[in-house]
């Protein structure tokens, strides 16, 4: 199977040894699959939605709402495809593309900053979401929220900081808030380098105190098992 992953960020200065981000997720989601790569930031986007057999969008410094020509394309792409029931997973600002392409608000959230392991309760589970857990925690780093329900999504999990933290689309579609693909190692060092300047000081500190220097989120690799499996059931497709 093969994944477009559009790649809207990458890691910023200093941190580049942990990127880029298509090489980050095809860690996640494992080495049986086919990716392909393609720099949405640089305004390169596919040619066809039929150019892979689904798309994960990645994390970005920039809002779903700012004025870059390529986000607008890319929220066009993105309605596109839903429409054409090509699968599509979005994470972080793919989560808020993907939300405002159908319907909903995204904005800076009256919660401020949600950085580090962030825990979210599971109130509804799709086939491919696995397991029996109530909660699981992600690393989270975000200001953005989407603020209102996109048309014919579910909210499958949600905090009380984040009340749409994970979305689903009628079967073609998931979105999650968090970072399955930020360990932790370099979610120390987003927040250390963000420390005082984007991220307040003590919201930088609690969020460094619950990290362990190394490792992943203790739900990471659940979340890579449901994107895989979304992709193989919205798909049809079959991958272990």
């Amino acid at each position: 199977m093969k994944i477009g992953i559009l790649e809207t960020g990458r890691p910023p200065e200093g941190l580049e040894a942990h990127g880029p981000y298509s090489r980050v997720f095809a860690e996640l989601l494992g080495p049986d699959l086919d990716y392909v790569a393609y720099p949405v930031i640089e305004g390169k986007l596919p040619a066809s939605l039929r150019d892979a057999d689904g798309w994960l969008i990645t994390g970005s410094r920039f809002g779903a709402y700012d004025t870059e020509p390529w986000i607008a394309r890319l929220e066009a792409f993105l309605k596109d495809a839903v429409a054409a029931e090509v699968p599509v997973v979005g994470i972080c600002f793919g989560h808020q593309l993907l939300a405002q392409a159908l319907g909903a608000r995204v904005e800076k959230a009256s919660a401020g900053w949600g950085v580090g392991p962030h825990e979210y309760e599971v109130v509804e589970r799709p086939t491919w979401m696995n397991g029996e857990a109530r909660t699981f925690t992600l690393n989270a780093m975000h200001q953005d929220q989407v603020l209102s329900l996109p048309q014919g999504a579910t909210v499958i999990a949600r905090s009380d900081f984040c009340p749409f933290a994970a979305l689903a689309y009628d079967g073609h579609a998931m979105s999650i808030q968090a970072h399955p693909e930020f360990g932790n190692a370099y979610e120390r060092a987003l927040i250390t380098l963000r420390r005082g300047k984007l991220i307040p000081e003590e919201r930088a500190a609690a969020a460094l105190e619950l990290l362990s220097e190394s490792g992943a989120a203790p739900d990471a690799a659940n979340a890579a098992g449901w994107i895989r499996r979304f992709f193989a059931t919205a798909g049809n497709r079959e991958i272990d």
